[in-house]
Protein backbone atom coordinates (compact mmCIF):
# COMPACT_ATOMS: atom_id res chain seq x y z
CA UNK A 1 0.00 0.00 0.00
CA UNK A 2 1.35 3.55 -0.75
CA UNK A 3 1.10 6.52 1.38
CA UNK A 4 1.47 10.25 0.32
CA UNK A 5 1.92 12.51 3.26
CA UNK A 6 1.46 16.32 2.49
CA UNK A 7 2.48 19.45 5.05
CA UNK A 8 2.06 22.90 3.58
CA UNK A 9 4.91 23.89 2.65
CA UNK A 10 7.43 21.37 2.84
CA UNK A 11 8.31 18.48 1.25
CA UNK A 12 5.44 15.19 0.90
CA UNK A 13 7.10 11.74 1.62
CA UNK A 14 5.98 9.01 -0.42
CA UNK A 15 6.26 6.35 0.65
CA UNK A 16 6.68 2.39 -1.02
CA UNK A 17 5.98 -0.46 1.11
CA UNK A 18 7.37 -4.38 0.48
CA UNK A 19 5.26 -6.87 1.99
CA UNK A 20 8.38 -7.89 4.09
CA UNK A 21 8.96 -5.32 7.16
CA UNK A 22 11.95 -3.00 5.59
CA UNK A 23 13.99 -1.09 8.73
CA UNK A 24 13.63 2.54 8.66
CA UNK A 25 16.95 4.83 7.28
CA UNK A 26 17.80 8.47 6.80
CA UNK A 27 19.88 10.18 4.43
CA UNK A 28 23.04 10.88 4.97
CA UNK A 29 23.54 7.92 8.06
CA UNK A 30 25.94 6.11 6.30
CA UNK A 31 23.94 2.94 6.24
CA UNK A 32 23.20 1.59 3.04
CA UNK A 33 20.41 -1.29 2.84
CA UNK A 34 20.92 -4.93 1.12
CA UNK A 35 19.24 -4.93 -1.73
CA UNK A 36 17.10 -7.36 -0.51
CA UNK A 37 15.24 -4.91 1.27
CA UNK A 38 12.58 -2.51 -0.49
CA UNK A 39 13.67 0.87 -1.36
CA UNK A 40 11.72 4.06 0.30
CA UNK A 41 12.75 7.68 -1.27
CA UNK A 42 11.26 10.61 -0.80
CA UNK A 43 9.99 12.97 -3.52
CA UNK A 44 10.50 16.89 -3.08
CA UNK A 45 7.25 18.94 -4.21
CA UNK A 46 7.76 22.84 -5.33
CA UNK A 47 7.04 25.06 -2.77
CA UNK A 48 3.64 27.31 -3.52
CA UNK A 49 4.53 30.98 -3.29
CA UNK A 50 3.06 33.00 -0.18
CA UNK A 51 1.45 36.16 -1.63
CA UNK A 52 2.54 39.12 0.32
CA UNK A 53 0.85 42.46 -1.18
CA UNK A 54 2.93 44.58 1.24
CA UNK A 55 6.30 44.08 -1.33
CA UNK A 56 6.46 47.60 -2.68
CA UNK A 57 7.45 46.44 -6.26
CA UNK A 58 5.95 43.12 -7.29
CA UNK A 59 6.04 43.83 -11.12
CA UNK A 60 8.25 46.02 -12.96
CA UNK A 61 7.85 49.58 -13.11
CA UNK A 62 5.87 50.22 -16.41
CA UNK A 63 7.81 52.47 -18.41
CA UNK A 64 5.72 53.36 -22.25
CA UNK A 65 7.65 55.05 -24.53
CA UNK A 66 5.65 58.51 -25.97
CA UNK A 67 2.97 57.47 -23.66
CA UNK A 68 1.71 57.11 -19.95
CA UNK A 69 0.53 54.63 -17.38
CA UNK A 70 -1.70 55.65 -15.12
CA UNK A 71 -1.87 52.72 -11.95
CA UNK A 72 -4.06 52.59 -8.65
CA UNK A 73 -2.76 50.03 -6.58
CA UNK A 74 -4.52 48.76 -3.59
CA UNK A 75 -2.36 49.78 -0.91
CA UNK A 76 -2.58 53.15 -2.10
CA UNK A 77 0.63 55.68 -2.27
CA UNK A 78 3.60 54.85 -4.24
CA UNK A 79 2.91 51.31 -4.73
CA UNK A 80 2.08 51.71 -8.14
CA UNK A 81 3.61 48.47 -9.19
CA UNK A 82 2.75 46.16 -6.43
CA UNK A 83 0.53 43.26 -6.32
CA UNK A 84 -2.86 43.38 -7.66
CA UNK A 85 -1.98 47.03 -9.00
CA UNK A 86 -4.11 48.11 -12.22
CA UNK A 87 -2.55 50.13 -14.82
CA UNK A 88 -4.63 52.83 -17.63
CA UNK A 89 -2.28 53.12 -20.53
CA UNK A 90 -2.62 56.04 -22.96
CA UNK A 91 -0.34 57.28 -25.38
CA UNK A 92 0.97 60.91 -26.48
CA UNK A 93 -0.70 63.00 -29.08
CA UNK A 94 0.32 61.95 -32.25
CA UNK A 95 0.84 58.52 -30.90
CA UNK A 96 -1.94 55.52 -31.37
CA UNK A 97 -2.09 52.58 -28.38
CA UNK A 98 -1.32 49.21 -29.62
CA UNK A 99 -2.61 46.05 -27.28
CA UNK A 100 -4.32 46.32 -24.06
CA UNK A 101 -5.41 49.46 -22.53
CA UNK A 102 -5.61 48.11 -19.66
CA UNK A 103 -2.89 46.16 -16.99
CA UNK A 104 -2.63 44.44 -13.93
CA UNK A 105 0.63 42.99 -11.38
CA UNK A 106 -0.79 39.19 -11.30
CA UNK A 107 1.05 37.38 -8.63
CA UNK A 108 3.44 36.03 -11.32
CA UNK A 109 5.16 38.97 -11.07
CA UNK A 110 3.79 39.89 -14.28
CA UNK A 111 1.57 42.37 -15.91
CA UNK A 112 -1.05 40.56 -17.36
CA UNK A 113 -0.73 42.28 -20.88
CA UNK A 114 1.71 44.07 -23.36
CA UNK A 115 1.23 47.39 -25.31
CA UNK A 116 3.15 50.02 -26.95
CA UNK A 117 2.27 53.74 -28.87
CA UNK A 118 2.76 53.89 -32.39
CA UNK A 119 3.75 57.00 -33.84
CA UNK A 120 0.71 57.43 -36.39
CA UNK A 121 1.18 58.38 -39.99
CA UNK A 122 -1.05 59.07 -42.95
CA UNK A 123 -0.49 57.00 -46.18
CA UNK A 124 2.17 59.31 -49.05
CA UNK A 125 0.06 61.76 -51.15
CA UNK A 126 0.21 60.60 -54.81
CA UNK A 127 2.14 63.51 -56.69
CA UNK A 128 -0.83 65.35 -59.14
CA UNK A 129 -0.50 65.73 -62.76
CA UNK A 130 1.67 69.24 -63.78
CA UNK A 131 2.03 69.83 -60.06
CA UNK A 132 3.99 68.87 -56.93
CA UNK A 133 3.65 69.40 -53.15
CA UNK A 134 5.72 70.09 -50.02
CA UNK A 135 4.94 68.89 -46.56
CA UNK A 136 6.33 70.54 -43.18
CA UNK A 137 6.64 67.36 -41.59
CA UNK A 138 6.25 64.34 -44.29
CA UNK A 139 3.03 62.00 -43.26
CA UNK A 140 3.08 62.45 -39.60
CA UNK A 141 0.29 64.08 -37.56
CA UNK A 142 -0.11 68.14 -38.05
CA UNK A 143 1.94 68.13 -41.37
CA UNK A 144 0.73 70.33 -43.99
CA UNK A 145 0.91 69.45 -47.51
CA UNK A 146 0.93 72.91 -49.55
CA UNK A 147 0.43 72.03 -53.65
CA UNK A 148 1.56 73.99 -56.64
CA UNK A 149 1.24 73.67 -60.18
CA UNK A 150 3.84 73.88 -62.63
CA UNK A 151 4.07 76.88 -64.99
CA UNK A 152 1.79 77.92 -67.17
CA UNK A 153 -1.38 75.81 -65.00
CA UNK A 154 -3.48 76.92 -62.39
CA UNK A 155 -4.48 75.14 -59.00
CA UNK A 156 -8.45 73.99 -58.43
CA UNK A 157 -8.89 72.75 -55.40
CA UNK A 158 -7.43 72.85 -51.75
CA UNK A 159 -4.33 74.41 -51.67
CA UNK A 160 -3.03 72.86 -48.59
CA UNK A 161 -3.77 69.43 -46.70
CA UNK A 162 -3.22 68.16 -43.15
CA UNK A 163 -2.53 65.08 -41.80
CA UNK A 164 -5.58 64.60 -38.75
CA UNK A 165 -5.24 62.35 -36.22
CA UNK A 166 -7.56 59.53 -37.73
CA UNK A 167 -4.46 59.27 -40.11
CA UNK A 168 -6.33 61.08 -42.95
CA UNK A 169 -5.66 63.54 -44.87
CA UNK A 170 -8.05 66.79 -44.49
CA UNK A 171 -9.79 68.58 -47.36
CA UNK A 172 -9.55 66.71 -51.60
CA UNK A 173 -7.16 66.16 -53.68
CA UNK A 174 -6.73 69.44 -56.10
CA UNK A 175 -5.70 69.20 -60.03
CA UNK A 176 -3.78 71.92 -62.46
CA UNK A 177 -5.49 73.31 -65.13
CA UNK A 178 -3.93 74.70 -67.70
CA UNK A 179 -5.99 77.71 -68.76
CA UNK A 180 -3.44 80.42 -69.94
CA UNK A 181 -3.57 80.74 -73.53
CA UNK A 182 -0.41 80.11 -75.93
CA UNK A 183 1.61 82.60 -76.54
CA UNK A 184 1.90 83.66 -80.23
CA UNK A 185 3.62 86.36 -82.15
CA UNK A 186 2.92 87.26 -85.52
CA UNK A 187 5.24 88.55 -87.84
CA UNK A 188 5.29 92.71 -88.34
CA UNK A 189 3.38 94.50 -90.43
CA UNK A 190 5.13 94.41 -94.12
CA UNK A 191 4.70 97.13 -96.82
CA UNK A 192 5.52 96.21 -100.56
CA UNK A 193 5.29 97.71 -103.72
CA UNK A 194 3.54 96.55 -106.93
CA UNK A 195 5.38 94.07 -109.85
CA UNK A 196 5.71 96.23 -112.87
CA UNK A 197 2.54 96.26 -115.41
CA UNK A 198 1.06 94.65 -112.46
CA UNK A 199 -1.71 95.60 -109.70
CA UNK A 200 -0.12 93.15 -106.87
CA UNK A 201 2.73 92.04 -105.28
CA UNK A 202 4.15 88.76 -103.93
CA UNK A 203 4.73 88.63 -100.43
CA UNK A 204 6.17 86.11 -97.95
CA UNK A 205 6.83 85.70 -94.62
CA UNK A 206 7.63 83.37 -91.66
CA UNK A 207 5.26 81.80 -89.60
CA UNK A 208 4.43 82.90 -86.14
CA UNK A 209 6.38 82.23 -83.05
CA UNK A 210 3.69 80.18 -80.81
CA UNK A 211 4.79 79.00 -77.53
CA UNK A 212 2.58 77.05 -74.98
CA UNK A 213 3.18 78.19 -71.42
CA UNK A 214 2.15 74.60 -70.15
CA UNK A 215 3.26 71.65 -71.94
CA UNK A 216 4.49 73.38 -74.88
CA UNK A 217 2.40 71.40 -77.37
CA UNK A 218 0.32 73.70 -79.88
CA UNK A 219 -2.00 71.00 -81.83
CA UNK A 220 -3.41 73.68 -84.10
CA UNK A 221 -2.54 76.93 -85.99
CA UNK A 222 -5.01 78.52 -87.88
CA UNK A 223 -4.44 80.58 -90.67
CA UNK A 224 -7.31 83.42 -91.57
CA UNK A 225 -5.69 84.92 -95.07
CA UNK A 226 -3.83 84.02 -98.25
CA UNK A 227 -1.06 81.79 -97.51
CA UNK A 228 2.56 83.15 -97.39
CA UNK A 229 3.85 83.86 -101.25
CA UNK A 230 0.17 85.08 -102.60
CA UNK A 231 -0.06 87.52 -104.83
CA UNK A 232 -1.86 90.47 -102.94
CA UNK A 233 -3.84 93.42 -105.04
CA UNK A 234 -3.58 96.63 -103.99
CA UNK A 235 -4.80 97.96 -100.93
CA UNK A 236 -4.39 96.78 -96.66
CA UNK A 237 -4.68 92.78 -96.09
CA UNK A 238 -5.56 91.81 -92.55
CA UNK A 239 -3.57 88.56 -91.81
CA UNK A 240 -4.30 86.36 -88.77
CA UNK A 241 -3.55 83.08 -87.08
CA UNK A 242 -5.11 81.24 -84.07
CA UNK A 243 -3.21 79.13 -82.01
CA UNK A 244 -4.50 76.16 -80.43
CA UNK A 245 -3.35 74.30 -76.59
CA UNK A 246 -4.37 70.97 -75.83
CA UNK A 247 -6.23 72.44 -73.40
CA UNK A 248 -8.15 74.06 -76.54
CA UNK A 249 -7.18 77.71 -74.90
CA UNK A 250 -6.16 79.94 -77.79
CA UNK A 251 -4.74 82.54 -78.82
CA UNK A 252 -4.79 84.88 -81.64
CA UNK A 253 -2.39 87.76 -83.72
CA UNK A 254 -2.61 89.54 -86.77
CA UNK A 255 -0.45 91.79 -88.86
CA UNK A 256 -1.14 93.77 -92.14
CA UNK A 257 0.17 93.10 -95.32
CA UNK A 258 -0.16 96.56 -97.17
CA UNK A 259 0.60 96.44 -101.10
CA UNK A 260 0.84 100.14 -103.00
CA UNK A 261 0.85 100.75 -106.64
CA UNK A 262 3.18 103.29 -108.75
CA UNK A 263 0.49 105.73 -110.78
CA UNK A 264 1.53 107.78 -113.22
CA UNK A 265 -0.69 110.70 -114.01
CA UNK A 266 -3.58 109.88 -115.98
CA UNK A 267 -3.02 110.64 -119.61
CA UNK A 268 -5.51 112.34 -121.87
CA UNK A 269 -6.17 111.08 -125.48
CA UNK A 270 -4.95 113.27 -128.16
CA UNK A 271 -7.43 115.39 -129.77
CA UNK A 272 -8.70 113.60 -132.49
CA UNK A 273 -7.61 110.02 -131.10
CA UNK A 274 -7.37 108.10 -128.22
CA UNK A 275 -5.08 105.57 -126.28
CA UNK A 276 -4.77 102.01 -126.03
CA UNK A 277 -3.39 101.11 -122.87
CA UNK A 278 -1.52 97.77 -121.33
CA UNK A 279 -2.94 96.80 -117.32
CA UNK A 280 -5.17 99.92 -116.18
CA UNK A 281 -2.93 102.53 -117.89
CA UNK A 282 -1.90 104.33 -115.22
CA UNK A 283 0.44 101.59 -113.23
CA UNK A 284 4.35 101.36 -112.90
CA UNK A 285 5.28 99.82 -116.08
CA UNK A 286 1.93 100.17 -118.09
CA UNK A 287 2.46 101.44 -121.34
CA UNK A 288 0.29 103.83 -123.20
CA UNK A 289 -0.48 103.88 -127.30
CA UNK A 290 -1.68 107.04 -129.14
CA UNK A 291 -3.49 106.80 -131.80
CA UNK A 292 -5.36 108.78 -133.92
CA UNK A 293 -9.04 108.98 -135.46
CA UNK A 294 -10.06 108.19 -139.61
CA UNK A 295 -8.19 110.99 -141.18
CA UNK A 296 -5.70 112.76 -138.47
CA UNK A 297 -2.01 111.28 -138.50
CA UNK A 298 0.11 111.25 -135.13
CA UNK A 299 3.10 113.25 -135.14
CA UNK A 300 5.13 112.46 -132.22
CA UNK A 301 6.14 109.45 -130.24
CA UNK A 302 4.22 106.80 -130.23
CA UNK A 303 3.74 105.39 -126.78
CA UNK A 304 4.66 106.22 -123.20
CA UNK A 305 5.68 103.93 -120.40
CA UNK A 306 4.87 104.79 -116.66
CA UNK A 307 8.56 104.79 -114.74
CA UNK A 308 9.00 103.89 -111.40
CA UNK A 309 9.50 107.43 -110.45
CA UNK A 310 5.90 108.01 -111.40
CA UNK A 311 6.37 109.87 -114.07
CA UNK A 312 5.44 109.14 -118.35
CA UNK A 313 8.34 108.77 -120.25
CA UNK A 314 8.78 110.54 -123.35
CA UNK A 315 6.23 113.16 -124.56
CA UNK A 316 2.59 113.41 -126.12
CA UNK A 317 2.24 113.29 -129.32
CA UNK A 318 -0.58 115.01 -131.50
CA UNK A 319 -2.90 113.83 -134.26
CA UNK A 320 -3.01 116.46 -137.04
CA UNK A 321 -5.29 116.22 -139.94
CA UNK A 322 -4.43 113.98 -142.33
CA UNK A 323 -3.00 114.89 -145.77
CA UNK A 324 -4.51 113.28 -148.66
CA UNK A 325 -1.76 113.57 -151.92
CA UNK A 326 -3.66 113.42 -154.60
CA UNK A 327 -0.73 113.68 -157.38
CA UNK A 328 0.07 110.53 -157.23
CA UNK A 329 0.82 108.30 -160.63
CA UNK A 330 -2.61 105.65 -159.56
CA UNK A 331 -5.81 104.99 -157.96
CA UNK A 332 -3.68 102.09 -156.22
CA UNK A 333 -1.27 104.69 -154.80
CA UNK A 334 -4.34 107.14 -153.67
CA UNK A 335 -6.53 104.02 -151.76
CA UNK A 336 -3.14 103.14 -149.89
CA UNK A 337 -3.55 106.48 -148.06
CA UNK A 338 -6.42 105.20 -146.65
CA UNK A 339 -5.91 102.05 -145.79
CA UNK A 340 -6.24 100.80 -142.04
CA UNK A 341 -7.18 104.68 -141.63
CA UNK A 342 -10.39 105.82 -143.27
CA UNK A 343 -13.60 103.75 -144.90
CA UNK A 344 -14.46 106.00 -148.30
CA UNK A 345 -17.71 106.16 -149.71
CA UNK A 346 -17.34 106.74 -153.09
CA UNK A 347 -20.27 108.60 -154.78
CA UNK A 348 -20.95 108.35 -158.95
CA UNK A 349 -23.55 110.60 -160.83
CA UNK A 350 -23.48 111.12 -164.40
CA UNK A 351 -24.13 114.97 -163.79
CA UNK A 352 -24.21 117.59 -161.16
CA UNK A 353 -27.49 118.22 -161.61
CA UNK A 354 -28.97 114.57 -161.37
CA UNK A 355 -31.73 114.71 -158.45
CA UNK A 356 -30.20 111.77 -156.57
CA UNK A 357 -27.01 112.86 -156.79
CA UNK A 358 -28.27 116.35 -154.93
CA UNK A 359 -29.85 114.60 -153.01
CA UNK A 360 -27.24 112.15 -150.96
CA UNK A 361 -24.78 115.46 -150.62
CA UNK A 362 -27.44 117.57 -149.40
CA UNK A 363 -28.25 114.78 -146.45
CA UNK A 364 -24.85 113.76 -146.20
CA UNK A 365 -23.40 117.59 -145.80
CA UNK A 366 -26.17 117.93 -142.51
CA UNK A 367 -24.03 114.47 -141.11
CA UNK A 368 -20.70 115.38 -141.42
CA UNK A 369 -19.92 115.22 -137.36
CA UNK A 370 -21.23 111.59 -138.07
CA UNK A 371 -19.34 110.88 -140.97
CA UNK A 372 -16.23 111.89 -139.07
CA UNK A 373 -16.66 109.96 -136.31
CA UNK A 374 -16.77 106.80 -138.54
CA UNK A 375 -13.73 107.57 -140.58
CA UNK A 376 -15.55 108.09 -143.83
CA UNK A 377 -14.54 110.11 -146.66
CA UNK A 378 -16.62 111.24 -149.38
CA UNK A 379 -15.25 110.92 -153.33
CA UNK A 380 -16.95 112.32 -155.68
CA UNK A 381 -17.05 110.98 -159.37
CA UNK A 382 -19.47 113.44 -161.44
CA UNK A 383 -20.05 114.42 -165.13
CA UNK A 384 -18.66 112.92 -168.43
CA UNK A 385 -15.05 113.15 -169.54
CA UNK A 386 -13.57 115.65 -170.81
CA UNK A 387 -16.03 117.41 -168.13
CA UNK A 388 -15.80 114.83 -165.69
CA UNK A 389 -14.84 116.24 -162.35
CA UNK A 390 -13.32 114.08 -159.55
CA UNK A 391 -12.67 115.44 -156.29
CA UNK A 392 -11.88 114.70 -151.88
CA UNK A 393 -13.12 117.81 -150.52
CA UNK A 394 -11.45 120.99 -152.18
CA UNK A 395 -9.10 118.85 -153.72
CA UNK A 396 -9.44 117.42 -157.30
CA UNK A 397 -8.29 113.87 -158.97
CA UNK A 398 -6.50 113.66 -162.45
CA UNK A 399 -8.79 112.03 -164.98
CA UNK A 400 -6.55 109.11 -165.16
CA UNK A 401 -7.15 108.15 -161.06
CA UNK A 402 -11.03 108.72 -161.85
CA UNK A 403 -11.20 106.08 -164.52
CA UNK A 404 -8.81 103.80 -162.17
CA UNK A 405 -11.20 104.33 -159.61
CA UNK A 406 -14.39 104.17 -161.57
CA UNK A 407 -12.55 100.32 -162.89
CA UNK A 408 -11.27 99.31 -159.37
CA UNK A 409 -15.02 99.74 -157.80
CA UNK A 410 -17.47 99.11 -161.29
CA UNK A 411 -18.86 102.40 -161.34
CA UNK A 412 -21.21 103.07 -164.51
CA UNK A 413 -21.46 107.05 -165.51
CA UNK A 414 -24.48 106.26 -166.34
CA UNK A 415 -26.84 106.77 -163.63
CA UNK A 416 -26.59 107.36 -159.93
CA UNK A 417 -24.80 105.22 -158.01
CA UNK A 418 -22.78 104.64 -155.06
CA UNK A 419 -20.32 102.22 -153.01
CA UNK A 420 -19.38 101.76 -149.07
CA UNK A 421 -15.76 100.66 -148.91
CA UNK A 422 -13.75 99.54 -145.90
CA UNK A 423 -10.60 100.44 -144.10
CA UNK A 424 -9.10 97.48 -145.66
CA UNK A 425 -10.20 98.52 -149.36
CA UNK A 426 -13.07 96.14 -149.42
CA UNK A 427 -16.20 96.62 -151.03
CA UNK A 428 -18.66 96.23 -148.62
CA UNK A 429 -22.33 97.90 -149.58
CA UNK A 430 -23.78 99.42 -153.22
CA UNK A 431 -26.92 102.10 -152.81
CA UNK A 432 -28.18 102.78 -156.31
CA UNK A 433 -30.67 105.56 -154.71
CA UNK A 434 -29.84 107.67 -152.07
CA UNK A 435 -29.89 106.71 -148.28
CA UNK A 436 -30.58 108.74 -145.27
CA UNK A 437 -27.06 108.41 -143.35
CA UNK A 438 -28.39 106.97 -140.50
CA UNK A 439 -28.95 103.64 -142.66
CA UNK A 440 -25.23 104.26 -143.58
CA UNK A 441 -24.17 104.79 -139.85
CA UNK A 442 -26.28 101.76 -138.99
CA UNK A 443 -24.53 99.57 -141.47
CA UNK A 444 -21.00 100.82 -140.22
CA UNK A 445 -21.83 100.42 -136.41
CA UNK A 446 -22.79 96.70 -136.93
CA UNK A 447 -20.67 95.54 -139.34
CA UNK A 448 -17.56 97.47 -139.97
CA UNK A 449 -16.63 99.06 -136.27
CA UNK A 450 -13.09 97.57 -134.70
CA UNK A 451 -13.36 96.75 -130.84
CA UNK A 452 -11.58 100.14 -129.92
CA UNK A 453 -14.11 102.04 -132.63
CA UNK A 454 -17.05 100.42 -130.41
CA UNK A 455 -15.78 101.33 -127.31
CA UNK A 456 -15.07 105.26 -128.59
CA UNK A 457 -18.62 105.08 -130.53
CA UNK A 458 -20.17 104.37 -126.49
CA UNK A 459 -18.58 107.38 -125.23
CA UNK A 460 -18.93 109.87 -128.18
CA UNK A 461 -22.63 108.67 -128.90
CA UNK A 462 -23.84 112.10 -127.88
CA UNK A 463 -21.18 114.32 -129.29
CA UNK A 464 -23.40 114.87 -132.62
CA UNK A 465 -26.25 115.59 -131.08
Amino acid sequence: MAIQLTRRGALSLLLFLTPAVMPTWYAGSGYHPDESYNEVYAEEVPQTRILDYQVPRWCYTLNIQDGEATCYSPRGGNYHSSLGTRCELSCDRGFRLIGRRSVQCLPSRRWSGTAYCRQMRCHALPFITSGTYTCTNGVLLDSRCDYSCSSGYHLEGDRSRICMEDGRWSGGEPVCVDIDPPKIRCPHSREKMAEPEKLTARVYWDPPLVKDSADGTITRLILRGPEPGSHFPEGEHVIRYTAYDRAYNRASCKFIVKVQVRRCPTLKPPLHGYLTCTSVGDNYGATCEYHCDGGYERQGTPSRVCQSSRQWSGSPPICAPMKINVNVNSAAGLLDQFYEKRRLLIISAPDPSNRYYKMQISMLQQSTCGLDLRHVTIIELVGQPPQEVGRIREQQLSANIIEELRQFQHLTRSYFNMVLIDKQGIDRERYMEPVTPEEIFTFIDDYLLSNEELIQRREQRDMCD
